[in-house]
């Protein structure tokens, strides 16, 4: 049975902007050192974007902190256009480790944000619904006289 299907049969609607929690990311964007002066620019091309919020990080030079909803944006989406405008980012090992579990663990939860919930309570009522409105073969057409002889 295919997943629409179960999901008509259960009477579930599926919207793909519903609540859910961690939706709101905040995260770091490391630079080179050179050249110099790119944090300032990115945080200017950074600034114009709706709904990301971007400032200078005060820990650390040559680093911006972003922030933004998993639904519009991902970090991979923002470095990788960083990249294609020129800024050089940082590749440290230390940064391409945390980079990887970013990107896995926002595509993975914009993924699940996309599909639709799952059946558990009512699963087993959409498998009866189906059973019973069609034939199957446990029916006998042998009259009942016939199938009881002693």
């Amino acid at each position: 049975m295919r997943r629409e299907t179960a999901y008509k049969l259960a009477g579930r609607h599926h919207d793909a902007r519903v609540a859910a929690t961690g939706l709101v990311k905040q995260r770091e964007i490391r630079f080179r050192p050179l050249p110099p002066g790119q944090t300032d620019k990115a945080l200017t091309a950074l600034q114009r974007l709706k709904g990301l919020k971007v400032r200078p990080s005060t820990l650390r030079d040559l680093t911006l902190e972003v922030e933004y909803s998993v639904i519009d944006y991902s970090l991979e989406l923002l470095e990788n256009a960083l990249r294609d405008a020129g800024f050089h980012l940082d590749n440290s090992l230390y940064v391409k480790l945390v980079r990887a579990l970013v990107y896995f663990t926002e595509e993975t939860q914009r993924h699940n944000i996309a599909s639709p919930e799952r059946l558990i309570k009512q699963s087993n009522e959409v498998y009866i619904n189906v059973y019973d409105q069609h034939p199957h073969g446990d029916h006998d057409d042998t009259p009942i006289e016939l199938r009881d002889y002693k």
